[in-house]
Parts: C-alpha cells; structure tokens; sequence
C-alpha cells in the first residue's frame, strides 16, 4: 500500500477509524488488484468506518502515469500497486507523502516498509523457478545463482531486463551479491539464454513447454491464481473467457455501477468507446436487454 500525496489523513484513517475527518466519507484508492481479498478488505473498511472506497482502476504504470499528470488536482489518496520497483518510480516522482502511524509500525516489519513513511508493503509475492519435470531432476538447481552456471547454456528463457519484475531481482542480488557480482550474475543469465527475451509469464511457460527449460523469474501465484480463475469462468459462462483484458475492466466498472462517461474517465477513453466495448462484451457474452448486462456484471463480479 502506497500514501499519496496530499493523503496524509486519510490514509492513517485507513487504519485509525476513530479519528475519521467529519467533512470526507469516501476514500479514492487507486489498484490494478481485483482479488477477492481486496474485496472483503475494503468492505469491512467501510462497515467500520462509514467511509466509502471509491476505485480508480487502470494498469499498475498508467495509474502512476495518471497520478502524476494530474499533480496537486489529483483526487486519488490511497495507491495499491504491485513490486518494490514501481514503489521506487513513483516515489522519485515525488508521489508519496509520509505517514507516521504506530499501528502500521507495529503491524508490518521494518523490512517492508520505507523507512521515512512513504510505503508500507502487506502482502508478498513468491518468485519461482519454474522448469521442465521432463529434463530437469527435482532439486537440480535450487537458486537464481545457478541460473548463470555454464551448463544451462542454451536452456534458460525469461522475460526483458526491463520487466519492473526482474529490476526488482536485479537490485535485490545486488543488495545481497554486490555489483560486481550482481553483474557477472546477470551476464552469465544472458550468455545461457536459449532464446532473446520476450513476452509475459505465460509466454515463457509456452517456450518451456516447446523445448526451453527454465523460466526466471516466475511468479508462481500470479499463474496459478490465473489458471484458477480462468478454469473457473469456464464453467460459469464460456463467453467470460472471450473478453479482452479491457473490456474485462469495462465489465467490472459496470458492476460498480459505474455510468459510460464515468468508466470512460477512469479509463482515458471517450463515452462512445465504452458504448461500443459494451456492444462487444453483450454480444460475446449472448446478453440482450437494458440492464442485461448489469445484471450479469453483478451476479459474475467476483469471477471477473
């Protein structure tokens, strides 16, 4: 969890619902998240404070993007992304305001939080490395050092040095390897790479499956959260799966009631857009009617 600027207030209210300012009931929080756990968090948020959360939703950089256009106008008080490194872009922005809060202090370890007050991390991720059961004995290689050992040579994918995941792990073996190391690291990966890299986790894993063996980083729970999800929507309405990650958002927007100019403003995108992205999600989603597709967003919401 990030604390704007301008959101000291607010954001210790978070966590303090006796000292809720009589003049603001609702709480703009910007997050690309949609997990069920979000959801139980900010409900209960609400049933205990009388606070109202009000999403602004878009993709991790863009809302970074969008916070710092909008400057001292910006509504947004609270920011929930994902890694360390963006946590670093938007605080060399000067995005983030301090906030000095025993109950955040004694709640999460010194070592997930920045240490002025600027962030405070609640959840962690587990970084895996994913391999091919076909070639690769179980406990064969158990660290990221070996990743650069000459014998995988030809055998390792992963995505760009410039994923914000693998900056993240960059720095981190810096911390602990030093830069020296660090680099010999990073140019050992590189000479064992088996293809240049590109694309996302699940392209990776398509390169394992077509003869590459490692993937590095791999964020484990994000997949399989994914495969869930997906498995999931497939038995509940088949048309679900059809939906491009836009109108997915589109979709969850509606289902908090949001109106077409409203969802477009969260979005960047004109009214008429969202009333054509609409027209598409109905018609892959075989709903007709008014409020067909409302109806459908909220029975569906937590699938979405």
């Amino acid at each position: 969890m990030t604390v704007l600027k301008k959101t000291f207030i607010v954001a210790a209210l978070l966590f303090s619902a006796a000292a809720v300012a009589q003049d603001n009931k609702v709480l703009n929080l910007c997050s690309s998240r949609h997990y069920q756990t979000d959801e139980a968090l900010y409900a209960d948020f609400t049933r205990q404070t009388g606070i109202k959360i009000n999403r602004i939703e878009a993709g991790e950089d863009p809302l970074i993007e969008r916070i710092r256009n909008e400057g001292e106008r910006s509504p947004a008080d609270v920011l929930v992304t994902v890694d360390a490194g963006r946590l670093w872009r938007a605080e060399q922005l000067g995005l983030f305001q301090p906030v000095k809060s025993a109950t955040l202090e004694s709640r999460i370890p010194e070592s997930y939080r920045e240490p002025g007050g600027r962030w405070f991390g609640f959840s962690l991720r587990t970084r895996l490395i994913a391999y091919n059961k076909a070639k690769v004995r179980p406990g064969e290689i158990r660290t990221y050092e070996e990743l650069a050992d000459p014998k995988w040579k030809g055998r390792v994918c992963m995505r760009s040095s410039t994923s914000i995941y693998n900056l993240s792990l960059m720095g981190a073996l810096i911390d602990h390897l030093g830069e020296q190391k660090a680099e010999a690291w990073a140019k050992g990966v590189h000479a064992n790479l088996a293809q240049e890299p590109r694309g996302g986790d699940t392209d990776q894993l398509k390169a394992v499956a077509a003869g590459g063996v490692f993937i590095s980083p791999s964020v484990a729970q994000f997949l399989m959260r994914r495969h869930q999800r997906t498995s999931a929507l497939k038995e509940r309405k088949k048309g679900l799966v059809t939906l491009t990650p836009t109108e997915r958002r589109i979709l969850w927007l509606v289902a908090e009631n949001k109106t077409n100019k409203e969802i477009g403003s969260d979005l960047f995108i004109s009214h008429r857009t969202v009333e054509t992205h609409r027209s598409h999600i109905c018609e892959k989603l075989e709903l007709s009617g008014n409020h067909a597709l409302l109806a459908f967003a909220l029975e569906h919401k937590s699938q979405i």
